[in-house]
C-alpha cells in the first residue's frame, strides 16, 4: 500500500514478469517498421513469448514474440539508437549505441542516443522481465540484442544498395557510414527508405571479435560534451508553461503521520498557490522553487508518532546483537560447522557492525507530472519505468498504458531512483491528484530531504566464528547475519526471497567461492523504521568486507601470504584467480612498498564480474590515507575499456567514502544528518590514484557499474591492520579505528 492506494495489482504484474527465468534474445528473426513514407528504417528484435509474456504476446502482431525497435536510420543520415536503460552516469547510452554502430559500420559521428519510451512490452530488461535498469545489467542483458539490431540494419542496407546498383550483395561494403560497390557510393540515410522494403534476415550474421571497429576500443562518450557544457537536460531543468513547484514536509520520524497543520504563515509567502495534506506529509505549491522551500519552512505541523520508529541507533544495534546470539534461518549448510568448531585447534570470533548509508546522488529526487484528460505524463530520470507507471496508474485509477514517462538523464542514483514503491513519483502523483490541478507540477527534493528521507542501505550486524585446524587450515565457519530485508514486502519478493531468506542479505557469503568445509550461514530479518533499499552493489557492500577481512586475518594468524592463501582457496575459480594474480602483479605485491606504506588486498565477485584490488595506505595523523589502488577486472568483453575504468575508479571513490566516513544515525527515531557536513563522503583531496587493468576475455559482458565497490573497503582495512595492528569491525573507520 502507498498511503490508501492499493498497489497489489502492480505486485502481481511484476511477479508475473519474474515468473520465468531471465529471457534470452530469440535468434530467429528481426523485423523492420517504416515510420511513414520516406521516414526511414526502424530495426528491432523479437523477444521470445513465454508464460510471463502471455498478455503482451497476445497483443503482438506475431504469435511468437514482441516487436521492440532499437535503431532508427533517417534520410538525414542520422542513426538514432533507442536506449531502453536509464543512464545515470554509468555510460550505458554510449555502450548500447556502440554495439549498434559496430555491427552497422556507421560513422561514430552520425550516431546519437535517445531514451526509449516507457513500455515494458517493447523494452523489457531481459534479466528482469520489466522495463528497468539495475543490477549492473544494462550492457550484459542487451549485448546480443543491440548487436543483432545493428547487424539486421546493415544486411538490409546492403540488400537495398545491391538492388539499386544491380550488383551482387557480396560486392557491397559499408565503412565508416559509407556504402559502396565499385564506383557506386551512398550514405546510410540515402538508402534507408529502400532498405525498409527489404526482406528481414532471419538470423543476421554478427561480427567476430577480430572484426570489431568500436567494441573493445576507448573513445569519448556521447554525453560528455553536453554534460560538460551544461546542455544536458535533467529533471530539475524542466520548465513547462504554467508549471508549479512543490515541496513536501515529511514526518521527521519514520512511520509518523500528519495530526494537524497550521499553514497560515506558509500561505502568506509570495508565490505560494496552495497547501495540501497528503498521505506522506504536507505539500506546498508555488510559482518558484525558492517560494516553495521558504513556505514549507513556515509550516507548523503537529505529527502523530504513535506508530513511528522511536529507537536511537544504539538501541537498534543492541537489539541486533541480541538476535545475533540466537539461531536464525539457514541460508547455507555444508557439513557440521558446530562440530568442526568444537574440535578446532583455534577459533577466531568476530562481530561486525555496518551503519545505514544514504545514496546521496548529486541530483536529489524530483519529478514533473501532469494529469490531464484522463492521462498522466511525467518527466523524470526514471530507473524502473514499469514500476513508476504502475504506481502512478494506481493513484489516478487509470491503466499503466495511460501513463507516459519521458525518461530524462539522471544525475546519479546508486540505487535510489530504482525504488520498489516509486516513492518520489508517488508523492508527485498524489499531490497532483489531491490538488486536482491540470497544469504540470514539479516536486523538488532538497539535499536535506534526500539525506533524511530514508531508503538507506540497511544496518547489518555479522557474528562469525571460524575454526582453524592444527595446520592453519579452515576447519569450520559459522556466520550469522542480522538486518532488514530490502526485498520482503515489495513486488519483487516472490522472485528474490526464498524460504524467508532475502538473497540480497546473504549474497557474497552464502555463495562464497572459497573452499570452506563445514560452513553454515544464518540470517535474522529485522524490522525498523527507515526503509531499506539497494545501495550500489547491494548485499556485497557488507558481505565482501566481512569475508575478505576475515580471510586476511586467517592468513595473518597462520603466517601465510594473503595473496597465496586466497589462491589456495580459489583453485576451482579461475576468473577469481586471474584478477587476483593480475592485481598483485601490477601492484608489485612481491616487492616492499615505500617506507610507511602498507598494502592490503581483496577479491570479490558481484554481478558476474570479478574484481581484485590492492590498496596502498599510509597512516597520517592517526588516520588512514589511501594513496594508491590497483584494480584488476574481468567483466567479459570490454565494450568500451575507458568507460569500464571510469566505473571502477568511481566505485573505488564511492566505496572508500562509505568505509572511511559515511553513516546515517538516529536519535529517538530522527535522522541526525542533513547534508554533506554531517553525512560525509569522500573529498577530492582524499581520492587515491587508481590504476585499472582489464583481463582480456571473450566471455559476454557482465556488470561493471557496481563491482568496483565491494573490494575497496576490505583492501583498505587489511592494509590498516598491517599498519596499526587493528582489525576494523565497526564501520565507518571514523568510528571503528581508534588511534592516538
Amino acid at each position: 500500500m502507498y498511503g490508501q492506494i492499493d498497489l497489489s495489482h502492480l505486485r502481481s504484474h511484476i511477479r508475473s514478469r519474474f515468473a520465468s527465468e531471465a529471457l534470452s534474445v530469440d535468434r530467429r528473426s528481426f523485423v523492420r517498421l517504416a515510420l511513414g513514407t520516406g521516414a526511414g528504417l526502424v530495426i528491432g528484435g523479437w523477444l521470445p513469448a513465454t508464460p510471463a509474456r502471455a498478455e503482451a504476446a497476445a497483443q503482438a502482431s506475431a504469435t511468437d514474440g514482441i516487436f521492440a525497435p532499437f535503431v532508427l536510420i533517417t534520410p538525414d543520415n542520422v542513426v538514432t539508437v533507442l536506449i531502453k536503460h536509464q543512464d545515470m552516469g554509468q555510460g550505458n547510452a554510449t555502450g548500447l549505441a556502440t554495439l549498434v554502430a559496430d555491427e552497422l559500420d556507421a560513422a561514430w559521428g552520425q550516431v546519437k542516443a535517445e531514451f526509449a519510451p516507457a513500455d515494458a512490452k517493447l523494452y523489457a530488461n531481459t534479466a528482469f522481465g520489466i522495463q528497468g535498469t539495475g543490477g549492473s545489467t544494462a550492457i550484459a542483458n542487451s549485448y546480443e540484442q543491440y548487436r543483432k539490431a545493428g547487424a539486421a540494419a546493415r544486411a538490409m542496407i546492403v540488400a537495398a544498395a545491391a538492388k539499386r546498383w544491380s550488383v551482387a550483395a557480396d560486392s557491397v561494403k559499408i565503412e565508416n557510414g559509407v556504402v559502396s560497390s565499385g564506383n557506386h557510393k551512398a550514405t546510410l540515410g540515402e538508402l534507408a527508405k529502400e532498405a525498409a522494403a527489404v526482406a528481414v534476415p532471419a538470423d543476421p550474421t554478427l561480427k567476430t571479435p577480430e572484426q570489431f571497429t568500436y567494441i573493445g576500443k576507448s573513445f569519448p562518450r556521447l554525453d560528455s560534451v553536453a554534460k560538460t557544457t551544461g546542455a544536458k537536460i535533467y529533471t530539475q531543468d524542466v520548465q513547462l508553461p504554467d508549471m508549479l513547484v512543490a515541496t513536501l514536509a515529511r514526518p521527521p520520524k519514520f512511520g509518523g503521520t500528519v495530526k494537524s497543520v497550521d499553514d497560515k504563515a506558509a500561505r502568506a509567502v509570495k508565490g505560494v498557490v496552495d497547501v495540501v495534506t497528503t498521505s506522506r506529509g504536507v505539500a506546498v505549491l508555488a510559482t518558484s522553487t525558492y517560494a516553495a522551500i521558504k513556505a514549507r519552512d513556515q509550516l507548523a505541523v503537529t505529527w502523530d508518532d504513535s506508530k513511528a520508529e522511536t529507537r536511537s541507533t544504539e538501541a537498534l544495534i543492541s537489539d541486533y546483537h541480541a538476535l545475533a546470539d540466537k539461531p536464525g534461518l539457514v541460508a547455507r549448510k555444508e557439513g557440521d560447522a558446530e562440530a568442526a568448531l568444537a574440535k578446532a585447534d583455534k577459533v577466531i570470533e568476530a562481530t561486525y557492525i555496518f551503519p545505514y548509508l544514504a545514496h546521496a546522488p548529486m541530483e536529489p529526487m524530483n519529478c514533473v507530472l501532469q494529469f490531464k484528460d484522463g492521462r498522466a505524463t511525467m518527466w523524470t530520470g526514471s530507473q524502473l519505468q514499469t514500476v513508476d507507471q504502475g504506481v502512478t496508474a494506481a493513484i489516478f485509477g487509470i491503466k499503466p498504458e495511460d501513463v507516459t514517462i519521458n525518461t530524462l538523464w539522471a544525475g546519479g542514483s546508486f540505487g535510489r531512483r530504482g525504488v520498489y514503491d516509486s516513492d518520489y513519483i508517488a508523492e508527485t502523483a498524489e499531490i497532483v491528484k489531491v490538488t486536482g490541478r491540470s497544469e504540470p507540477i514539479k516536486l523538488v527534493w532538497t539535499r536535506e530531504d534526500d539525506i533524511k528521507g530514508g531508503y538507506y542501505r540497511p544496518v547489518y550486524v555479522h557474528k562469525v566464528r571460524v575454526g582453524l585446524d592444527k595446520d592453519g587450515g579452515i576447519a569450520g565457519w559459522h556466520h550469522r547475519i542480522v538486518g532488514q530485508s530490502i526485498i520482503t514486502g515489495t513486488a519483487f519478493e516472490s522472485a528474490l526471497v526464498k524460504d524467508g531468506i532475502d538473497g540480497t542479505s546473504v549474497e557474497g557469503v552464502s555463495d562464497t567461492p572459497y573452499a570452506i568445509p563445514n560452513m553454515q550461514v544464518e540470517l535474522h530479518t529485522t524490522k525498523a523504521g527507515p526503509r531499506p533499499l539497494w545501495w550500489r552493489s547491494v548485499g556485497h557492500t557488507h558481505t565482501a568486507y566481512v569475508m575478505e577481512t576475515l580471510i586476511d586475518e586467517i592468513a595473518a594468524v597462520t603466517g601465510k601470504d594473503p595473496v597465496a592463501f586466497r589462491l589456495s582457496l580459489l583453485e576451482k575459480h579461475p576468473r577469481h584467480v586471474g584478477v587476483l594474480k593480475l592485481a598483485a602483479e601490477k601492484a608489485g605485491w612481491g616487492t616492499p612498498p615505500a617506507e610507511g606504506v602498507f598494502r592490503g588486498v581483496a577479491v570479490h565477485e558481484s554481478f558476474q564480474s570479478f574484481v581484485a584490488e590492492v590498496a596502498e595506505v599510509r597512516i597520517v595523523d592517526g588516520k588512514p590515507k589511501v594513496e594508491r589502488v590497483v584494480a584488476a577486472v574481468d567483466c567479459g568483453i570490454a565494450v568500451n575499456p575507458d568507460n569500464i575504468k571510469a566505473q571502477v575508479e568511481g566505485g573505488v571513490g564511492f566505496g572508500l567514502g562509505a568505509v572511511l566516513h559515511s553513516k546515517i544515525t538516529l536519535k529517538d527515531g530522527v535522522v541526525e544528518q542533513g547534508n554533506f557536513d554531517g553525512y560525509e563522503v569522500l573529498r577530492m583531496n582524499e581520492m587515491p590514484h587508481v590504476e585499472v587493468h582489464l583481463v582480456p576475455s571473450a566471455q559476454p559482458p557482465t556488470g561493471i557499474g557496481e563491482p568496483g565497490v565491494p573490494p575497496i573497503g576490505p583492501a583498505v582495512a587489511n592494509a590498516v591492520a598491517l599498519g596499526t595492528g587493528q582489525r576494523v569491525r565497526v564501520l565507518p573507520f571514523a568510528d571503528g579505528l581508534k588511534l592516538g
